[in-house]
């Protein structure tokens, strides 16, 4: 090997051994699906939706009543609605930052996110302890 060339690990992630990095990816990969699965999962529901319509099944009630827990119910799901697209946007925005290699960076402190936050909360961009502090100072807020 011509000095000064490194192997295809050593360029990916210097001071990592390679099986480090080999299960590093592993990890990566399957949030990735994970992200990826909800993704579609979300897009599939929108769809639906769209194809039953927002008032499906309640043009026509005469009763005052039903007429009010219609409106009602399609005021509730239009705010599940507008949950979804927000995470919709925090999926899309984590796929962004796993392609940019900074998946897993706390936005914060700049430290790493352990794995199994990021299992358990994929769109997370704060660690633990800088998500803990934020709670802390909102309830200080409050």
């Amino acid at each position: 090997m011509p000095k000064g060339s490194k192997t295809k690990d050593e360029t990916k992630k210097p001071g990592k051994p390679a099986a480090a990095v080999s299960e590093q990816e592993r990890e990566l990969a399957e949030i990735r699906q994970e992200l990826e699965q909800q993704r579609k999962t979300l897009l599939n529901d929108a769809g639906v939706m769209i194809g039953q319509g927002l008032m499906a099944g309640s043009e026509n009630l005469p009763d005052l009543g039903d007429q009010a827990t219609a409106v009602t119910d399609q005021n509730f799901m239009l705010r599940l609605k507008e949950r979804e697209q927000k995470l919709l946007k925090k999926i899309d925005e984590a796929l962004d930052r796993i392609t940019m290699g900074t998946f897993g960076v706390c936005e914060s402190c700049g430290g790493e996110i352990s794995f199994k936050r990021l299992k358990a909360r994929p769109v997370t961009t704060l660690c633990i302890e800088c998500k803990t502090k934020q709670e802390e100072d909102e309830k200080v807020r409050q």
